[in-house]
Formats: structure tokens, sequence, C-alpha cells
């Protein structure tokens, strides 16, 4: 099994890699291509335009000629997967689809939080889409000044901010926090107020799996 990962950042390699570890991925299962361009171009916009999110179609549907299934990894650019219209052969999934499925069967007030402002809309409209048939409550939230650690490269602020704000969320009454970003799911490992957040990449590496198995 092949599963190609689109990512707009190259340290979500390592990320995925870990998570293919995780759930029991052979080593050499996931392939990658990373695009900053996608999400610099997108922030430079103001979010998602349809250029971009046609770009981001023709690169999966490139990825997915010599995979079994792809996943665009980056939250901004999740849109992007309605624009492939069925003409793909293989799965393609957004990343954070399996982890908003996830989230609204745990139960209980949600809070899911973004690390950059480009990602909360199309993290807002996938989740409300997600919560609706269970009437889940489900709050979207931006962590202030967490991208600015991000692009600096500071990744142990980065991650510290995120889960200041996982612990803030449980302690004003969430039941569940999500990290809609697959860079965030190291703030898992510090947060001490509640359970440990949901993240994305296994989550979206498990629902591709199933996703093959089910199309063989």
């Amino acid at each position: 099994m092949k599963i190609a990962c689109l990512h707009t950042a190259d340290s979500n390699v390592a990320v995925f890699e870990a998570a293919a570890r995780e759930i029991g991925l052979a080593e050499g299962t996931l392939v990658h291509a990373v695009r900053p361009d996608l999400l610099a171009d997108a922030e430079r916009s103001g979010g998602l335009t349809r250029d971009i999110a046609h770009e981001t179609a023709s690169l999966l549907r490139s990825l997915g000629l010599t995979a079994d299934a792809v996943i665009l990894t980056c939250s901004t650019l999740g849109p992007s997967v309605d624009a492939l219209d069925g003409t793909v052969s293989v799965p393609t999934l957004r990343v954070d689809a399996a982890l908003a499925e996830q989230a609204v069967q745990a139960g209980g007030r949600i809070v899911f939080l973004c690390a950059v402002q480009t990602t909360v809309e199309p993290t807002a409209q996938l989740f409300a889409t997600a919560a609706e048939a269970t009437q889940t409550a489900f709050e979207v939230r931006l962590v202030p000044g967490a991208w600015d650690l991000f692009k600096a490269g500071n990744r142990d602020g980065y991650l510290a901010v995120i889960a200041e704000a996982a612990d803030a969320a449980y302690r004003e009454g969430a039941a569940t926090v999500a990290l809609a970003q697959a860079s965030m799911v190291g703030a898992a490992d510090l947060v001490k107020d509640g359970p440990r957040p949901l993240s994305s990449p296994a989550a979206g590496l498990a629902a591709a799996v199933t996703s093959v198995s089910r199309d063989a």
C-alpha cells in the first residue's frame, strides 16, 4: 500500500511518519510531497482562492496516479478536495475530515483549536457539517501568536501556546479539545488540565487505510 501525503510544511513529514508507526503501517508506506508556497499564497490572499484550490487539486490528481490513497494534510487547503469532483480513481481525503468525525463521536462540547487564521473558516465549515448530524456543540478558536512562532522556527514555543490554549478550553468546560492542524500534534503531550486532545495525523491515515481496504 502506498499513501501519498501533500504537505505545506516540511516538518509535517516527520509528524506523519510518526503517526504511521503509531498505527502500525509498514515503513515506506508513505510518500511525501511538500509545497509550502501554496499555503504562503493562501496567507497572502487572505484564504484559499479558486486558483490555489485548482492548483492543489491538480497536484492531488498527480499524486493519485502512483498511490493507493492521497491525503491533503493542510487544513487551509482542505476545500481543494471538493474541486476534484470525482476526477480521481483513488480515495483522496482531507486529513481534518477524519478528525472532525472522531471528535463529534466523543460527545460533549468540543473546542477546535487552529494556529493560522486562514484555517479558521474551512475548519469551521467542515466541523459544522460533521456536528450537524449529532447536534454537537462546538467552537473554533484561533490560538493568538501561534503561527508567528511556527514560522519563526520556535517549535517549543508554538506547541506551548497551543497546549496552554487547550488547557484553558478544558478549564472553561470543554469535554474534548481537537487540534485542527497536523503541525499541532506535539502539543497534546503538554496538556495537563484535561484528556489528551484529539489530533489529525493518525486519524487521517487510519481513514485512508480504511478507504483503500473498502475499495479493494
